[in-house]
């Protein structure tokens, strides 16, 4: 695919895990088709249920991952070759996979890379990654695109979010690589997207601000259940 269908564009992430009241793949169909009609520019999805239910309405491009986790590994987005297979046989045109340093389930890293190149190479490969550490060697290692995607979910990053103090941590990540950034992890606000933008994100992945109604509806809840702060 020509990548530069997404850039400076909006990508929605259409996913509902088991435990959430829109796991189902009709759902996320839905859910892609109105992302499309709205303008997106892509899809992220999970399981090849979901992401060959979307296939059947929408012709946007998709970041496709398979999360399942391993026992004796942290990594569960995309760990092994076996979801790069399944990923491959529903015509995705970017695979994502974790890309942190933390213990993988299968083979390493640069195998997982080196296998997925030589049996696919007409997909393109998105790192996950939580730090500019990361983020360097998933580029020595030939990934195509960087994601911010587990900034603030790993340990190491624990309880940081992507917009601290003005987008600090894009503002050193994107200058450190040279491959593209697509920004994603806790974008919220269509003003947090278009700051991501302007401060050199190819891209941007909006998950839960659009398509997970419970977590839109604890923030409208919390808001209202604030107490107004008394008058001094």
């Amino acid at each position: 695919m020509d990548l530069n269908t997404l850039k400076g564009r909006l990508i929605v992430s259409c996913q509902a895990l088991p435990d959430e009241p829109l796991h189902s793949s009709y759902i996320m169909s839905r859910m892609a088709k109105a992302a499309e009609s709205a303008g997106a520019a892509g899809i992220r999805a999970n399981s090849m249920i979901d992401i060959l239910a979307i296939r059947e309405v929408v012709s946007l491009p998709m970041i496709g991952i398979i999360k399942r986790e391993y026992p004796g590994s942290p990594v569960y987005i995309t760990p092994t070759s076996l979801e790069i297979d399944q990923l491959a046989a529903c015509g995705v045109e970017i695979i994502a996979m974790d890309a942190t340093n933390h213990p993988r389930p299968e083979m390493p890293l640069a195998e997982l890379i080196a296998y997925a190149r030589a049996k696919y190479p007409q997909i393109l490969l998105m790192a996950d990654t939580a730090t500019v550490t990361e983020a360097l060697q998933a580029q020595q290692l030939g990934f195509d695109i960087i994601g911010t995607t587990m900034h603030g979910y790993t340990a190491e990053t624990q309880g940081q979010n992507i917009a601290d103090n003005d987008f600090a941590y894009l503002k050193q990540l994107i200058p450190a690589v040279t491959k593209p950034v697509i920004t994603e992890g806790k974008i919220d606000t269509p003003e947090k997207a278009r700051r991501a933008l302007d401060l050199g994100a190819f891209a941007v992945v909006v998950g839960g601000a659009i398509t997970r109604p419970q977590q839109i509806t604890k923030r409208f809840v919390a808001a209202i259940d604030q107490p107004e702060e008394q008058e001094a």
